[in-house]
C-alpha cells in the first residue's frame, strides 16, 4: 500500500496538464476541475490506501453449508493502468464452504477494493480469487469478470462491441470439471 495521496500536488498537475493540452484552467468551466480530478483520483485508486481484511472484520460466520454460494452481476468500475481509461463490466465470484461463511454484502466490497487501482482485469480477477481463497479458507472459489475497456473502444483498434472475459478457478474450482461447470452455468456462461 502506498502512503496517503496529496489532494494538493495532484491538483497542480492536473492543472499542469490542462495547459500543456492547450486549454485555460482559468476558464469558467475549468476552475475546479484540477480539484475534481484529485478528488476522483482519491476515490479511484483508494484500493492502495486500505487494507482488504478490514472488510471482513467479524463477517465470517460458522455453517455446516457445503454447497455453492455465488453472488453474480456485481458492477466494477476500474482504470486501466496502460492508459489510465476505466474499464468497467459485472464479476461473478462463487465459493463452496468449508466451515464458514463470508458476509453477502463483503463480497461486492472485496471486489470493489481491488478495482480501486490501476489494473489490468486479468490482474484483478486474480487478485479477488487468491484473498477469498486467503480470508475465507473456502473449498474452492471461482471469479468470472466481463469488462468493457475504454482504452480499446475509444482509441487504438475503436471496437465498440468488444468485451473480455477472465477467469479465476481456485481449489475445486479448479480441480472439478463438475463444480466448475456449474459454476459457470449459475453466472450464465456455461454451455446452451
Amino acid at each position: 500500500m502506498t502512503g496517503d495521496i496529496s489532494l494538493p500536488q495532484i491538483e497542480e498537475l492536473a492543472r499542469a496538464l490542462l495547459l500543456k493540452i492547450g486549454e485555460d484552467p482559468e476558464r469558467e468551466g475549468l476552475r475546479l476541475t484540477p480539484q475534481r480530478v484529485a478528488e476522483m483520483l482519491a476515490e479511484l485508486t483508494s484500493g492502495y490506501r486500505t487494507d482488504p481484511r478490514e472488510i471482513i472484520d467479524g463477517a465470517l460466520f460458522a455453517v455446516e453449508y457445503d454447497e455453492m454460494i455465488v453472488v453474480k452481476d456485481i458492477e466494477f468500475y476500474s482504470l486501466c493502468e496502460h492508459h489510465l481509461t476505466p474499464f468497467f463490466g459485472k464479476a461473478h465470484v462463487g465459493y463452496i464452504p468449508d466451515g464458514k461463511v463470508i458476509g453477502f454484502s463483503k463480497i461486492p466490497r472485496i471486489v470493489d477494493h481491488f478495482s480501486r487501482r490501476l489494473q489490468l482485469q486479468e490482474r484483478l480477477t486474480e487478485e479477488i480469487a487468491n484473498f477469498l481463497m486467503e480470508a475465507v479458507e473456502p473449498q474452492g472459489v471461482g471469479v468470472v469478470l466481463e469488462g468493457f475497456h475504454l482504452c480499446m473502444a475509444m482509441r487504438g483498434v475503436k471496437k465498440q462491441n468488444a468485451r473480455m472475459v477472465t477467469s479465476a478457478m481456485k481449489g475445486l474450482f479448479r480441480r472439478d470439471p463438475r463444480t466448475r461447470a456449474e459454476f459457470l452455468e449459475l453466472i450464465g456462461q456455461g454451455k446452451g
